[in-house]
């Protein structure tokens, strides 16, 4: 009956994607290039660094209890489609119409214009290429479609290296922090009264916002679905498994930002490169630029696989 009612689940070959793919999916699309600059942001609004991982850690669990419930999803519904056809059967087909016109046309677009443009930058930076933006963008972006319309293990396979290096530069930023800067941790010294409370309770929302929106992204991973082997199993796993690798690296990064930069944490444009540059000089801020470089170009990988799923 629930085939004859929502139709034929498409049957994935033996090419498909597996449960590391998935995970390594999941990470990819939620790890951008936010990460890399949002620690100065939230450190603004918190000023401190006790709530600064406090926030951080919260907005992980929020992440990852919608990861919970879209495991659930998945494993009801494993089709091609992912979030388009959950909307589609609780609600109504023209919700799920609606919704992807909206992703293909303004909200998975627009994110990728501009990662495709810190992308660019970097590129020009790193090579001295005097090349227009425009350009590199087009080609970045035509490079990516066309690779994955070579088919989705190939699509993947690009992902998973790219997605590889990410959590390398990642890992080798938060390594950086730990054992090769001194520490300077901070603390607010403002007194605790009423007004000081509510201040710090606004600020906490404000900043829950802009880390609930880094933490955004998982929910397209379902997109494949139809392409994954045993998506009843590997789907869920590859969802929760994902997400609790993002927040580990999340808090790390935002832990030796915080354990480096100390009060300046909060008026640092560039907070990676700051603590890469403290611990390894020019050659430190060069290296988390390309890791910048490779997180941006691995963010588009992923989206021109999900994306023309729906």
């Amino acid at each position: 009956m629930e085939s004859a009612t929502l139709g034929p689940a498409r049957r994935p070959g033996p090419r498909s994607l597996g449960l590391f793919d998935v995970t390594l999916l999941v990470m990819g699309c939620v790890i951008g290039t936010s990460i890399f600059i949002t620690p100065q942001v939230i450190a603004q609004e918190v000023k401190s660094q006790t709530l600064l991982l406090a926030a951080w850690a919260l907005g992980g669990v929020f992440a990852l209890c919608g990861s919970f419930a879209y495991a659930e999803l998945a494993w009801r519904r494993p089709q091609v489609g992912g979030q388009y056809t959950y909307l589609r059967d609780a609600f109504h087909p023209g919700v799920a119409f609606l919704y992807g016109w909206c992703a293909l046309l303004v909200t998975q677009t627009g994110s990728m214009a501009s990662v495709a443009l810190i992308f660019a930058r970097y590129f020009k930076e790193l090579t001295g290429s005097d090349a227009d933006v425009r350009i590199i963008t087009t080609v970045a972006i035509t490079v990516l479609s066309l690779t994955n319309c070579l088919g989705i293990r190939t699509g993947s396979t690009v992902q998973n290296i790219l997605m590889i290096g990410k959590i390398g530069a990642i890992g080798t930023l938060i390594l950086c922090g730990f054992f090769f800067t001194p520490s300077r941790w901070w603390h607010s010294s403002a007194a605790a009264t009423p007004a000081v409370t509510s201040g710090l309770v606004t600020d906490f929302g404000a900043a829950m916002v802009l880390i609930i929106f880094g933490y955004g992204g998982w929910q397209f991973a379902t997109l494949v679905s139809g392409d994954v082997r045993d998506p009843r199993r590997n789907l869920p796993r590859g969802l929760i498994a994902g997400m609790i690798g993002v927040i580990v690296l999340y808090i790390g990064v935002n832990l030796v930002c915080a354990r480096t930069l100390g009060a300046d944490l909060a008026v640092t444009a560039h907070p990676a490169s700051a603590v890469m540059r403290l611990g390894f000089g020019d050659r430190g801020a060069t290296l988390i630029a390309l890791g910048i470089e490779i997180s941006a170009i691995g963010y588009l990988s992923q989206a021109t696989m999900t994306t023309p799923r729906l």
